[in-house]
């Protein structure tokens, strides 16, 4: 794919001479880090956002200078409040979606949470299976009649869906002991499926689905690690990475960060992109080198047979806690 953009692009720099006026977009997470950026940058260019949050006080706090962008540009900044960690909250933001009933351009599934300590939401489930994956497959699912003909989904997966595979068998790790990061790192595998998948099933609509690496940043994200984990973390990347004889790992600003998402949702040709698994405004290369940190994704990401089992236990999921 012939493309300028690499790793240290902006997603102002994606959007550069793009008017957005009269494109509509859903984010969930809007009212920090990526999200919240990715929201910016849209609204500067013309375009209209419903931003999903989990706290509309906090959100509303957050997003003030964005209106402003956004009323310069012609676009607009709306909010609903969606708890993707309760399935009920996630019914009633998309019953207000469709009643609304306004089409999407595309919906980027940007909200999540990482390595959290051990807990289950109302519903029963993992914490961050829940929010990162299954909460995200409820409302897509639900709201998908409102994604336009030759819409996209974009959803936020990472570097480390590189750490393991999915257990269908025992999401919720009710039969082993909890790792935060094994949890992340399924729940990260799990959105890249159901992209691959959504995209398998609804390609027949023009619409074109993919997952996306932001990269790594300083965001809300790592609220739950400590400053000597975290600083941890990253000597262990850079180890790894050494050792591997790979360049060393670069934090992104967050307009960086933002910038694949964008490029996913906007201006890449939809159909050299679905299905696919991207990072650095390009498609990834499959790499199953069994390094967590290197790049490229990891070729049980993108396994049609393992998303389309995602897919019918996810269904079986929802409907014995409905």
């Amino acid at each position: 794919m012939n493309q300028p953009f690499g790793p240290k692009t902006t997603a102002d720099e994606v959007l550069t001479g793009v008017d957005l006026k009269g494109k509509r977009f859903l984010i969930t997470g809007a009212s920090s880090g990526i999200g919240l950026e990715t929201a910016c940058s849209l609204v500067s260019h013309g375009a209209d956002v419903v931003g999903a949050v989990r706290d509309l006080a906090k959100a509303e706090l957050a997003i003030a200078l964005i209106r402003d962008a956004a009323a310069q540009a012609g676009g607009s900044l709306e909010l609903i409040e969606l708890d993707l960690a309760s399935l009920q909250s996630v019914l009633d933001g998309a019953d207000q979606l469709l009643a609304d009933g306004q089409p999407f351009d595309a919906i980027i599934a940007n909200a999540g949470v990482m390595a959290t300590p051990f807990e289950r939401t109302v519903d029963g489930f993992e914490v961050q299976f829940a929010t990162n994956y299954l909460g995200h497959f409820a409302l897509i699912n639900r709201i998908e009649p409102l994604l336009a003909n030759n819409g996209r989904l974009v959803m936020l997966s990472s570097q480390a869906h590189r750490i393991t595979d999915l257990d269908l068998n025992d999401p919720n790790f009710e039969q082993q002991a909890y790792d935060p990061w094994v949890a992340y790192g399924r729940s990260k595998t799990a959105t890249s499926l159901f992209a691959a998948e959504f995209d398998k099933r609804h390609r027949d609509r023009g619409i074109r689905a993919v997952s996306v690496m932001p990269g790594n940043s300083f965001t809300d994200l790592v609220r739950h690690l400590a400053q000597e984990d975290l600083q941890g973390l990253f000597e262990t990347i850079g180890k790894a990475r050494a050792e591997a004889g790979l360049a060393p790992a670069e934090l992104k600003e967050i307009p960086q960060a933002a910038a694949t998402s964008v490029w996913a949702a906007v201006v890449a040709d939809k159909d050299e992109i679905g299905g696919y698994y991207l990072e650095d405004c390009a498609v990834a290369p499959i790499n199953d080198t069994p390094n967590p940190f290197a790049d490229g994704v990891r070729s049980y990401a993108l396994d049609a047979d393992i998303a389309r089992q995602l897919w019918v236990k996810s269904e079986a999921w929802l409907r014995a806690v409905s």
